[in-house]
């Protein structure tokens, strides 16, 4: 997993870089030799990834409101990003219900204002639009679903990002697929955790607050199951996307979904468990049952990435216990070793992520 350089030298643009993927995904770009560049609106947690690896020092940054298309199209014509990243949305299905305006504005809004910037575009750049694995419909089938499943959703999270999804076809198909300069791909995931995260009504968020204060941690719904997966999972896909569509090796404008292994799917209660474990703490006594629940979350979801395997030889690299040993790593980095070094052991975890991923990849070419 080298990208084959692609990203060495070359202007990349983050939007949402200052958040949890956003920050993760700059490190990445930076220690591949990319000229990184990022525009948020602002820096949405306290304490941040983005100020604790101190990136504000490490690349480029612009604060600005994705939904401005003037501000959005002239930075980017400023810039003349070789590629484009797109992260920027709200993110938390919670606040959906406190502010649902906000969320669709910013993830439907904010997506047409980078599709009105592209097709201002005259040179030669390679665009990965980012939704979410809520863009689907769910019926909580037990299978995953596919690229070509129905997209939409019944809370205002999940409908916004299913607008999203169609703002970008409607896009696409009326304007972006006839400009020769331009290659897009569209990228789906979900329930992405990892160090550095401190988004509200998050769980592992949760659990290391509890955790380095010697608290029990409330958890909402123990049953629930999750594909989760380590934030550089569907990161190396975004990657690889990129790298594919620059190469001209995939086709243009196709949507990818990027997920975990079958066993990662895990339910609260054991993730809970075993962060608690490798924490030092009684994994029987670390967390309890609330009854309170301000939102309705799915308690099934799940994504097929066959298409993703096909096409692009991505799959994903941790298995569920070496997800969860890196989130550890990561959280005690900082709560109980105050470690004043977040960006290289950052780095270091990009690295190892990377040499498991080429060693499989040796494996499956045996």
């Amino acid at each position: 997993m080298a990208f084959n350089n692609v990203y060495k030298g070359r202007r990349v643009l983050i939007t949402g870089n200052t958040g949890f993927k956003g920050s993760w995904l700059s490190a990445w770009l930076l220690m591949m030799g990319a000229d990184v560049y990022g525009y948020s609106l602002d820096i949405p947690t306290s304490p941040s990834m983005f100020e604790t690896l101190k990136l504000s020092d490490r690349m480029h940054h612009y604060f600005g409101d994705i939904r401005d298309k003037e501000k959005v199209n002239s930075h980017i014509q400023e810039i003349k990003p070789d590629f484009i990243f797109h992260l920027a949305a709200q993110a938390i299905v919670s606040t959906s219900y406190v502010d649902p305006f906000d969320t669709i504005t910013t993830n439907v809004v904010g997506t047409a204002s980078v599709l009105e910037a592209i097709r201002n575009i005259t040179w030669n750049c390679t665009s990965v639009l980012i939704t979410s694995d809520k863009a689907y419909d769910n019926v909580e089938w037990i299978w995953g679903y596919r690229e070509t499943d129905a997209v939409g959703g019944k809370d205002v999270y999940s409908g916004s990002k299913g607008a999203a999804e169609l703002t970008i076809k409607s896009y696409w198909k009326s304007f972006i697929q006839s400009m020769p300069n331009i290659k897009l791909g569209i990228a789906r995931a979900g329930n992405v955790i990892g160090g550095g995260d401190w988004a509200k009504d998050r769980i592992i968020v949760d659990c290391v607050k509890a955790f380095s204060e010697n608290e029990i941690v409330e958890i909402r719904c123990p049953k629930a199951t999750r594909p989760w997966q380590h934030v550089l999972e569907p990161l190396s896909g975004y990657l690889t996307l990129g790298q594919y569509l620059f190469e001209d090796k995939v086709e243009n404008g196709e949507p990818f979904n990027f997920g975990p292994r079958a066993e990662q799917t895990k339910t609260v209660f054991e993730l809970v468990q075993d962060l608690a474990e490798l924490w030092g703490l009684d994994k029987n006594n670390a967390a309890k049952l609330t009854d309170n629940l301000p939102f309705q979350e799915a308690t099934l979801l799940k994504l097929n990435c066959d298409k993703a395997l096909a096409y692009l030889d991505w799959h994903s690299t941790l298995h569920y216990c070496e997800c969860v040993h890196f989130i550890a790593d990561w959280y005690k980095a900082f709560y109980i070793e105050k470690n004043d070094n977040l960006y290289e052991l950052t780095i270091s975890q990009i690295e190892m992520y990377m040499n498991v991923a080429q060693q499989q990849q040796l494996k499956w070419t045996e």
